[in-house]
């Protein structure tokens, strides 16, 4: 599935339940800002420096999804399966991540704030 670049997606039709299968589908540059993909499948897809700004992704798999350079803040991630994706240069800043699968994830470079305090990943 080929979604175009920079489509504004938030707050629309992704409430619907059950979602559409969003495996490999190439969201890069998207904005899916407070959207609602709470339990999706995006097994592989590309959200390549999409916006996903207090977007909900609850329990969404995003086993092996590219997330170069995305934007999670405030992103709900919690019990969201993030194994093996790419999260280098994401910025998680505020993201809830309790419960997430981050098994092999690449958060190179990745910024997170955790109590107060802002920390980059990088790779020893």
């Amino acid at each position: 599935m080929t979604i175009s670049r920079n489509i504004a997606l938030a707050a629309i039709a992704l409430d619907v339940q059950p979602l559409p299968d969003l495996s490999e589908a190439n969201l890069s540059g998207a904005d899916l800002s407070r959207a609602s993909l709470l339990r999706a499948n995006l097994y592989e897809a590309d959200l390549s420096g999409a916006d996903l700004s207090e977007a909900n992704l609850s329990g969404a798999s995003l086993f092996r999804a590219s997330l170069f350079r995305a934007y999670l803040s405030r992103a709900n991630l919690s019990g969201a399966n993030l194994s093996e994706a790419n999260l280098s240069g994401a910025n998680l800043s505020g993201a809830n991540l309790s419960g997430a699968n981050l098994s092999e994830a690449d958060l190179s470079r990745a910024y997170l704030f955790i109590g107060g305090v802002k920390f980059e990943v990088r790779r020893a």
